[in-house]
């Protein structure tokens, strides 16, 4: 049950970063916040965790994405969805769904504009926010949402 909760909060994380290429605070923050107090208050992650795992998760997750943002390749709010990650899950899911967004984001970049050429016009309307030429800057949620999915296949 927890792992849906993670799922459908990467979900909504995944939408408006796709759409806006933000992330608003009151998902990052507000989960990030929600899974400190129950790491706190049961003494392990959402997932089932130990609390001293979703910490080194919350470590790992600043190590991997301060880099990132430092050189402009990540946003704050990629930072802060990641970080709310690792308190929410553990070091084992967390780099899953980092190296499943790496995977994800690959197949993107090599598969995307191949397939937006063949796209009619009406769905490409439609679709407009996910466009490949829209930025160079593509949005990070919506690979960790699928990193972070095939993880949970995987591990569970």
């Amino acid at each position: 049950m927890q792992s849906l909760v993670v799922i459908v909060w990467l979900t909504l994380c995944a939408v408006q970063d796709a759409r806006h290429r933000h992330i608003a605070n009151v998902l990052t923050l507000g989960a990030g916040a929600a899974a400190l107090v129950y790491l706190l208050w049961t003494g392990s992650t959402w997932l089932g965790a130990e609390a001293k795992q979703g910490g080194w998760a919350f470590l790992l997750a600043l190590a991997f994405t301060l880099p990132g943002y430092a050189m402009k390749r990540m946003g704050a709010g990629d930072v802060k969805l990641m970080t709310a990650l690792g308190l929410a899950t553990d070091g084992m899911h967390l780099l899953g769904a980092f190296i499943g967004a790496g995977v994800a984001s690959a197949i993107w970049l090599l598969l995307a504009p191949k397939v937006w050429l063949h796209m009619n016009q009406r769905l490409k309307h439609e679709r407009r926010h996910v466009n490949p030429k829209l930025s160079e800057k593509q949005p990070y949620a919506p690979f960790v949402l699928v990193g972070m999915a095939c993880t949970l296949v995987w591990i569970h």
